[in-house]
């Protein structure tokens, strides 16, 4: 037991724990402040492929005891994520995931889900940018994250400047079971800056961080660090479409993925449902 014990605090010393990376690119998005409307559902798809990420299998060493447990590599995977989210009033709506994911020699395996309330300011409080605020707790397996059971805390925050579009997510990441449960909340910022080229087509930077703990950054290379060219285009006011290609910026984050959002609004409820809603969440 004694040399189990060393061993461990041997990898925690020479920064090999903290630098074995979870699969964590399931929803690459930099979300908007705008929220479904209500009696709408909007469905996304999700899918990214990691061209070059890690090649080897990670070991996590548990909480409890000084066991390991494997985490499935990056390299080549893909990730296809279901997002059904309902729009109930104009400040509130509701989002559920669906991940999964198919690799080399691994065959198709779900991932886990997720489900994320959503809240906003609605556009008669007449802020001078969009803000809301997203709540999302959910489960995913250990082969793909060592923290099984998560909660982040999302602001949002966005502005339309004639031609340029600007949103900013500082959001705050929490396990509830697994290895980072005593590290409290991770700092993972989201920005977003785009270009309308055309009224239809926007071009932009899309930037996706994961700092560590709040209260102390971890050293920068072993933050994960990612920039994503990408592309919206607008097919209706039904559609959402989006496409990026991104590259990691240190050692710990994949080196080469691509990725793309295609999401289509329904009106799946009857227009009293919405008036139904209105009466659990005042």
């Amino acid at each position: 037991m004694q040399v189990g014990w060393a061993k461990w605090l041997l990898l925690a010393a020479t920064g090999w724990v903290t630098l074995l990376p979870a699969q964590g690119n399931y929803e690459i998005q930099v979300y908007g402040s705008d929220t479904v409307a209500p009696g709408r559902t909007m469905v996304e798809l999700h899918s990214n492929f990691t061209v070059e990420g890690s090649t080897l299998a990670a070991s996590s060493p548990t909480l409890v005891k000084p066991a390991v447990q494997s985490v499935l590599p990056t390299n080549h995977q893909l990730h296809e994520t279901v997002e059904i989210t309902q729009g109930w009033t104009n400040w509130f709506e509701t989002g559920f995931y669906i991940f999964t994911s198919a690799g080399p020699n691994q065959g198709y395996k779900w991932v886990g889900d997720h489900i994320r309330p959503r809240v906003r300011v609605p556009d008669d409080w007449k802020w001078p940018v969009g803000v809301s605020l997203s709540m999302e707790v959910g489960y995913q397996r250990a082969i793909f994250s060592p923290d099984t059971w998560t909660w982040e805390i999302r602001p949002i925050v966005d502005k339309q400047l004639g031609k340029w579009y600007l949103a900013f997510n500082p959001a705050l990441e929490r396990s509830w079971h697994g290895p980072s449960v005593g590290q409290g909340f991770a700092f993972s910022p989201n920005f977003k800056a785009a270009y309308f080229v055309t009224k239809k087509l926007q071009a932009g930077i899309e930037y996706y961080g994961d700092m560590g703990d709040i209260t102390g950054f971890d050293p920068l290379y072993q933050q994960q660090q990612q920039i994503v060219p990408s592309i919206d285009y607008d097919f209706g006011p039904n559609w959402e479409f989006n496409f990026g290609v991104g590259v990691g910026a240190t050692r710990t984050t994949d080196h080469l993925l691509v990725k793309a959002i295609l999401g289509r609004r329904f009106r799946f409820l009857t227009p009293r449902a919405p008036d139904v809603a209105r009466l659990f969440v005042r």
